[in-house]
């Protein structure tokens, strides 16, 4: 009697092919699985509760729906408007003046005369990496009306002194003057690294023409640096949007609300009144203005002009 020996099951091409393919799937969902879990729980979920919550309102332990009345309620709360009205004013005032200033920087830390440029760059970029809390501290301890340093010196020169954090005026331009001071730095060496991109036959085509050093960077490296310096506007107008930092530490918002910004307005409500529902509101105004700001610069100053 002959004894059969068990075969193999046969496994078909198309078999083999779809367990192949169900590997290389189960490996992914392995490695991106936490990651996704992270992002559902820790901003996907609480994105959509604070837009959820914006459109509700709790008293006495109990929240009811109401629709858009926490967003129609801004446009009669006079504080809002006036956190709107001051990040505008320093919106305009501060980020050019800032480009500006980190441009001419650039330029000077490209200069192949310049020694020591890598000590430079790191002395300029220090501020950006510094603690907000603690420049911040160190600002309103200069700016103190006094015994403060800034106001000594100008006692020394003959000038009266400054109340830089109690006048409006005053406040609204040591807020501009910290947030120049921390950011300078950080877009002048990103303007750098987009200078340093520009080939040096660049600088010397535009010499043989017979261009100047104010000709040749107007009109033929800071057109090739468009994207670098649009990138610094859009994000420091951003930065600039979410201020809550310096002025919550120098001067809380005063005096009499000059330096209130929407995210300083969006924590008093929230976490002083706890009135959840209107702060959530708050937000979701920012986030909008910030978003419709940042597409008008791309629209507008990102397009390349027409030879």
């Amino acid at each position: 009697m002959a004894v059969q020996t068990p075969t193999a099951p046969v496994v078909t091409v198309a078999e083999a092919t779809v367990t192949r393919r169900r590997r290389p799937r189960l490996t992914h969902l392995l490695f991106t699985g936490p990651a996704t879990v992270l992002f559902v729980v820790f901003f996907a979920y609480p994105l959509g509760a604070s837009f959820y919550q914006s459109f509700t309102s709790t008293e006495n332990g109990k929240t009811t729906w109401v629709g858009l009345d926490q967003y129609a309620r801004m446009f009669q709360d006079p504080s809002f408007l006036d956190s709107m009205v001051n990040t505008g004013l320093i919106l305009i005032v501060q980020v050019p003046l800032m480009i500006v200033l980190a441009l001419i920087l650039a330029v000077l830390l490209n200069q192949s005369w310049l020694r020591f440029r890598g000590t430079w760059r790191a002395v300029y970029f220090l501020p950006a990496v510094t603690t907000l809390v603690a420049y911040a501290v160190v600002f309103q301890v200069l700016l103190k009306t006094d015994g403060g340093l800034v106001n000594q010196i100008g006692d020394a020169l003959g000038f009266a002194p400054v109340d830089w954090l109690n006048d409006p005026t005053w406040a609204r331009i040591s807020l501009i003057g910290s947030m120049t001071w921390r950011w300078v730095g950080y877009n002048a060496v990103i303007l750098l690294a987009g200078l340093q991109s520009i080939g040096r036959e660049q600088h010397e085509a535009a010499a043989i023409d017979g261009a100047g050093t104010f000709t040749t960077y107007t009109k033929v490296i800071f057109p090739q640096l468009r994207p670098v310096i649009l990138f610094c506007v859009i994000t420091s107008t951003i930065g600039t949007l979410q201020l809550f930092d310096e002025n919550y530490t120098l001067t809380r918002g005063g005096p009499d609300d000059a330096t209130l910004t929407p995210v300083l307005y969006l924590y008093k409500v929230g976490f002083q009144q706890m009135d959840f529902g209107y702060a959530a509101a708050i937000a979701w105004v920012v986030v909008a203005v910030i978003a419709v700001i940042s597409f008008l610069q791309f629209r507008f100053f990102g397009r390349e002009s027409k030879r």
